[in-house]
Parts: structure tokens; C-alpha cells; sequence
């Protein structure tokens, strides 16, 4: 009878081999998100009311986005537009979430793209 070689002969322990594989499992996880990024947007032709009380709510304490880069003078101000700043909110919120389904919707004014929309001083 053939001996195995020494590597294959050593017990590995099952505390080992869950650790190997969730670390596998979290790899895979990670490379799946960033196969297929996906950003949270004002739709197009929203009406500007909806829009501005859905930023509204996304940038409030409920809403949870973080709003404070397009404050006047921050890094993500200009464009100084609803649909760029309600964007903005709308994409923090949806980030924040995982990116889980309904999350980028905002009484129907967000809609999902696939496009990165970052400027160049504005990164999503």
C-alpha cells in the first residue's frame, strides 16, 4: 500500500477547517459586490417636491445618510443642484444599507444604476 505524503496525513481540526472555510465564504462575498457595484440616484423627471422631501427625510436622523459633504463649502457641494445633492443622500443611504433591495427608492423618486455617477471632486 501507497503511504500518503506527510501534508495529507496531519489531522487538521474542525475549528481549522470552519475557520478556513468562512474565510473562503468572505472572499467570495466580497469579490460578488465589487463584480457588480451599484449606485442609489434621483430618477429621472421625479417631481422637485418629492425629491426635496425624500432628501430631506434621508438626510434627518431617520433617514441616516450622511449629508454633511454637501453642505455649502464641503468637498461635495457643486454641483449646488437638488438632483445632485438628493443623489448624493440617496446613495449614502443605500450604501449604508448594503445596497439591500427597496433601499433606493424614496417615495419613488431613486431609482439603481449600474453607472457610477462620481464627479471628479465627488466620489459616491
Amino acid at each position: 500500500s501507497r503511504r500518503l505524503p506527510t501534508y495529507m496525513r496531519r489531522r487538521r481540526s474542525p475549528l481549522a477547517a470552519l475557520w478556513l472555510a468562512a474565510a473562503w465564504a468572505l472572499q467570495l462575498l466580497a469579490g460578488a459586490g465589487a463584480a457588480n457595484p451599484t449606485w442609489c440616484i434621483v430618477r429621472t423627471g421625479a417631481p422637485v417636491r418629492t425629491v426635496q422631501a425624500a432628501l430631506d427625510y434621508a438626510c434627518s436622523p431617520a433617514g441616516g445618510a450622511d449629508c454633511a459633504p454637501i453642505q455649502p463649502s464641503a468637498l461635495c457641494y457643486l454641483p449646488n443642484t437638488l438632483a445632485a445633492h438628493a443623489s448624493y443622500a440617496f446613495n449614502s443611504v443605500y450604501q449604508r444599507s448594503h445596497a439591500a433591495p427597496g433601499a433606493c427608492d424614496f417615495a419613488g423618486t431613486a431609482t439603481v444604476t449600474l453607472t457610477d455617477p462620481s464627479l471628479t471632486s465627488v466620489a459616491f
